[in-house]
């Protein structure tokens, strides 16, 4: 498949006024992306799904949340106890975006020793860093 074909949707997410754009930005965020990834591992209550996702910080994870439940990713189920339980999943739709970036994040993960070594030549050509 060549790449550069682009189906014929509806959508542009290259034009500025598409409302792709923003969920493109949701996803590939470092918080969405690192949200996705670990919610397609299970259904997670909030305070686990923070410790999973190492570094983030409630407010940005609570953004995180609702961006990503409005866009229909998703999925807030909040049971009446006391305290109050709230659990997170991913809906179908956010399953299939979680997978292509689990592909994404796994060929990242599997390249790193490329990376790292393009880092230290280019660091070392510029007079080191």
């Amino acid at each position: 498949m060549d790449l550069t074909e682009r189906p014929d949707f509806e959508f542009d997410v290259f034009s500025r006024k598409c409302p792709s754009r923003g969920t493109l930005e949701h996803v590939t965020g470092r918080w969405g992306t690192l949200t996705l990834g670990a919610l397609y591992e299970g259904s997670f209550r909030f305070n686990e799904l923070r410790r999973r996702v190492d570094g983030v910080s409630e407010k940005m994870l609570s953004q995180t949340l609702q961006a990503l439940e409005r866009d229909g990713l998703v999925h807030r189920e909040a049971q009446p106890t006391n305290p109050p339980r709230v659990d997170y999943e991913l809906t179908p739709l956010g399953r299939g975006v979680a997978e292509r970036l689990l592909s994404l994040i796994h060929f990242v993960e599997g390249r790193m020793d490329d990376v790292l070594g393009a880092r230290e030549r280019y660091d070392t050509a510029r007079g080191g860093r």
